[in-house]
């Protein structure tokens, strides 16, 4: 038996003796259009009301309309109507509305710098105790602490 479809993307493969080819070439060109460029706009739960051929957007969760049962999954919209795209472990794509990077792992999507850098790093506990206390080295530190939570580089 011949595989269906590519196992990355699920592109759809033509078969032997298959009538009317071009279809499923035309859905392999299609869906690889929306993905290589690496872009979406948003990340949203709620379909666009006027997407222009091209766009895509990663599908938040509660998604509804014609885009619900596809969280997590990238939407992107052709002259064909929606075309849904199971993204895989690792894919990184740029959010272009805010202007940021995000990155498919463990089943979710994470954006910011911390998406560009990898998972985030373990807790850093604020300092304390010690035989000399610095106030203002202290106040710097969790000033620091806080702003690598904030950008997902460490946990919170």
């Amino acid at each position: 038996m011949l595989d269906q479809t590519t196992p990355c993307l699920a592109l759809p493969l033509l078969q032997p003796g298959q009538a009317q080819k071009e279809l499923y070439h035309n859905e392999a060109l299609a869906l690889l259009d929306l993905i290589v460029p690496g872009t979406v706009r948003a990340i949203a739960a709620v379909p666009p009301a006027t997407p222009q051929p091209g766009d895509a957007w990663i599908v938040g969760d509660g998604a509804s309309g014609a885009w619900a049962g596809q969280e997590r999954n990238l939407a992107g919209w052709t002259g064909g109507g929606w075309r849904f795209i199971a993204p895989r472990e690792g894919l990184a794509l740029w959010l272009s509305e805010p202007g940021l990077p995000a990155r498919y792992r463990a089943g979710a999507w994470r954006s910011g710098a911390g998406a560009a850098l990898g998972a985030a790093r373990p807790t850093i506990a604020a300092p304390s105790g010690g035989a000399t206390i610095d106030v203002e080295a202290r106040a710097t530190l969790a000033a620091v602490i806080a702003a690598l939570t904030a950008l997902g580089i460490i946990a919170t």
